[in-house]
């Protein structure tokens, strides 16, 4: 299920075909289904690429999501196929931010209908109280090969003298 966007490195990909329980009565889709294929993008790529996070998962750690968001410049409706893209914005020590890309597949063209982003912490219970906690470094792993890249060359630090 993985696909390859050149410039910006590889995206995680789930496929999704809108179902009409999925959409308000004028045929388009209910705005929450974004958030939950969000989530639904973010699990299966732990099942695929990081099983061991889903076992730390049921014996105290804690993926507490900070921010999630949307924008739609499309409308899409039941039937059409999304392609939800994920893609890993940055990480730091405790937290990883996610950036999401909804492209309506047709007759093999890709539109993008809509972009997310999503902000997570690693937390542990900890003594009685929950706190933050290390990403799991399978986890750091596996996202690192989905990591947006910048195509412009690195910019040469350049050192001025005063004469």
């Amino acid at each position: 299920m993985i696909g390859c966007q050149p410039a910006t490195g590889q995206y995680y990909e789930y496929r999704h075909v809108i179902g009409i329980e999925e959409t308000n009565f004028v045929g388009t889709v209910y705005r929450v289904n974004y958030i939950r294929w969000q989530a639904r993008c973010r699990e299966l790529f732990l099942l695929e690429h990081a099983r061991d996070v889903l076992d730390q998962l049921q014996h105290g750690l804690r993926l507490f999501t900070l921010k999630s968001e949307c924008e739609f410049p499309a409308q899409v409706c039941a039937g059409d196929e999304l392609s939800i893209r994920m893609r890993l914005a940055s990480m730091t020590e405790t937290q990883i931010s996610f950036a999401f890309d909804y492209v309506r597949i047709f007759q093999g063209t890709d539109e993008v209908v809509a972009r997310g982003s999503q902000r997570v912490v690693c937390m542990r219970g900890i003594n009685g109280h929950t706190g933050p906690v290390s990403v799991p470094e399978s986890l750091r792993l596996a996202l690192d090969g989905y990591a947006i890249r910048d195509p412009r060359p690195a910019l040469r630090a350049v050192r001025y003298y005063r004469a």
